[in-house]
């Protein structure tokens, strides 16, 4: 299915004195089929570059697990082309590359050789901190429809956005016939506008196994491993797709919903060992992110994530979890913050209860995907629901310091400045008292 070949590696940024080292890693991809543009969009999709073998599908993610680094990816369509990553600062005046790196300042960098070089340019975040602001976007079930589309648009005509938390469900390449790796490119240059500039965070998702055994493809996640890296190995995991981070104020776990999570498997021991490694006096804001929702009041995947919540609720009550962002429920819900972890099989105390230690859950699958909206509900709603709706669109999640977070959800057929539900969240270690 993946007919292509990765470069790896790069050069370094390193800092001088006791700056940060911002390092520059790069995966160079090159990929054999021409790309054409996909049905169900409002045009024949994004076309390639000019210029022969230029680069495309461009897009970066941290790249460390504390922000001092960026990996950059990109595909180029003909035949395998430079490796190089050339970057500067930003001074406006187009000067040469420097050495010193900074927090909080903006780089330019280019990829691609002569006429087919191509700049895009990010912004380093400021040290991880305490009460260091910084604004989050949060997209999942994206896909490259129309719906799709509009999400996209509203989400980069926010420009608060710095980062974005993406909980799986990328390309829906696996929804086509023999799971067409063509929609992984066209997805590729779809979201270059905002992924090229700003880090976004990967999640796995169903969609991205990619397990079509009749075709000879029997490893599971391959195209998405081969395209869309992660710094796992930053945070002592042993496998791409759970990992953690630290980005200003906000620690933020990434769990994987479709590998094995039962007791004494990688996923499950990193995870034990992980929380203790979460200094609430350094990244007050804690954050997981996963795929399929540990609650939903959707008759749509409902319970898909009850054998994780089993498992993993208990930590995230114990360890005092902010927020959890999941995706695959092609809509929109918010948890009051609560939990279940009183529930024993043979105590019968099924009903999930407030608990000022829970987290808050958030469906967040509504980004356009290719099957369809999710609209219907189980009845009546649950009490733990706060809110919920069958709209496409995302949310954004401003932190403001160590107590408070701004929280704003935004569906697609509104303006972008219109929320369609708002929460101030306060963080369970620093300021837990009950939200309004």
């Amino acid at each position: 299915m993946e007919g292509a070949k990765r470069e790896e590696g790069g050069p370094g940024m390193e800092s001088e004195g006791k700056a940060a080292a911002w390092t520059m890693r790069r995966h160079h991809e090159f990929l054999r089929e021409e790309v054409h543009g996909f049905p169900g969009f409002t045009h024949r999709g994004i076309p390639s570059p000019s210029g022969y073998n230029a680069p495309e599908q461009v897009h970066i993610t941290q790249g460390d697990q504390v922000g001092r680094a960026v990996i950059v990816s990109w595909v180029t369509p003909s035949e395998p082309g430079s490796g190089h990553v050339k970057y500067w600062k930003d001074s406006g005046d187009g000067s040469e590359p420097g050495h010193k790196k900074m927090y909080d300042t903006k780089y330019i960098y280019e990829i691609g050789d002569g006429d087919t070089a191509r700049r895009f340019s990010f912004t380093t975040p400021p040290p991880v901190g305490p009460d260091a602001a910084y604004t989050f976007g949060i997209i999942g079930d994206l896909g490259q429809t129309s719906d799709s589309n509009q999400t996209l648009e509203h989400y980069h005509s926010n420009t608060k956005g710095q980062a974005v938390l993406f909980v799986g469900d990328l390309s829906y390449a696996d929804d086509h016939p023999l799971h067409d790796n063509n929609r992984w490119d066209t997805w590729g240059r779809f979201v270059e506008k905002s992924v090229a500039y700003q880090p976004w965070i990967w999640t796995a998702g169903n969609h991205e196994i990619d397990f079509l055994p009749e075709m000879g493809e029997s490893v599971p996640f391959k195209p998405f491993l081969h395209r869309y890296h992660t710094p796992y190995k930053a945070s002592k995991s042993t496998f791409p797709l759970w990992y953690s981070i630290k980005r200003a104020s906000a620690h933020i776990i990434v769990l994987s919903s479709y590998s094995a999570f039962g007791k004494y498997t990688p996923q499950y021991q990193w995870l034990e060992e992980e929380f203790p490694r979460v200094n609430r006096s350094e990244t007050p804001w804690l954050i997981v992110l996963l795929h399929s929702p540990m609650y939903n009041s959707y008759d749509y995947h409902f319970m898909e994530g009850e054998a994780m919540r089993v498992m993993f609720e208990p930590w995230f009550v114990q360890n005092k979890v902010d927020l959890v962002f999941s995706g695959h429920v092609h809509a929109y819900e918010r948890s009051h913050r609560f939990s279940n972890v009183a529930y024993r099989v043979s105590n019968g105390q099924c009903t999930p209860a407030y608990d000022k230690s829970g987290p808050v859950y958030i469906t967040i699958g509504d980004g356009g995907n290719v099957e369809g909206i999710a609209n219907r509900f189980t009845e009546p709603q649950p009490s733990y629901s706060a809110y919920r709706e069958a709209s496409f669109g995302h949310a954004m999640l401003e932190i403001k310091n160590r107590t408070h977070a701004y929280y704003t959800w935004h569906r697609n057929q509104d303006s972008e400045p219109v929320v369609g539900d708002t929460q101030w969240f306060y963080n369970r270690h620093w300021y837990p008292h009950e939200e309004p």
